[in-house]
């Protein structure tokens, strides 16, 4: 099941539809991710220091990685703060990246803000997602490794101790989901009280309630 992609700001859709690109963007992830179509909306404003044909509209790695790399030293030649999770982000087709970067690059080229965006940590992750399905329709913890680690990215680093690194945070953030599941309904999980659990439950329910107005004042 694949997660609905995040909507962006009108403000943010009424500025990609007005710069008139060679291909009409409907998936984000997937058609920002090799930086073409950032590079075609760069040589709107620098038509003089980003050119078109000097990027690759591909979907390999090495077309990705190619394009990236020169907007990268676009950014820092012309001072531009763009956070590097965002674009690794939108380069690994994360949740959520391409959409943080397109309004990034909006308030910076047209020095407006957005009112309709919050501020939020950065977690290119499907949790938010996941938490908003029933119990029955989440991932499980394989599936939710094989949704948060793109091939690219271990094409990229190979390290099997980075990887497994980013495995286990995944796992974690998984386990965590499923306490809370635990805790919000343990009848579907058949968790029995503990002893102490039951002492307490016990005592409640045995000792009579106690009726303020009778209790002697010192």
């Amino acid at each position: 099941m694949a997660s609905r992609q995040p909507e962006l700001p009108r403000a943010v859709l009424r500025w990609l539809q007005s710069l008139d690109l060679s291909a009409c963007p409907r998936n984000y992830r997937r058609d920002f991710s090799n930086g073409y179509l950032v590079a075609e909306i760069l040589s709107r404003y620098f038509p003089a220091d980003v050119q078109r044909c000097a990027y690759r509209d591909g979907s390999s790695l090495a077309a990705r990685l190619s394009n990236w790399a020169r907007l990268r030293r676009f950014f820092a030649k012309q001072k531009l703060c763009v956070a590097q999770e965002l674009i690794e982000g939108t380069l690994h087709c994360k949740p959520g990246a391409a959409e943080s970067l397109l309004q990034d690059m909006y308030s910076m080229l047209t020095n407006r803000g957005i009112k309709e965006r919050q501020d939020r940590e950065v977690d290119f992750t499907d949790y938010c997602y996941q938490i908003q399905l029933p119990m029955a329709a989440r991932s499980t913890a394989s599936t939710a490794i094989k949704s948060n680690i793109r091939l690219t990215e271990i094409l990229m680093e190979p390290s099997i101790s980075i990887n497994r690194q980013k495995a286990s945070a995944i796992i974690n953030m998984h386990t965590e989901m499923r306490m809370q599941q635990r805790e919000e309904d343990p009848r579907r999980f058949n968790v029995k009280p503990s002893f102490g659990q039951r002492l307490i439950h016990h005592f409640y329910c045995t000792t009579p309630c106690m009726n303020t107005a009778s209790i002697p004042k010192e």
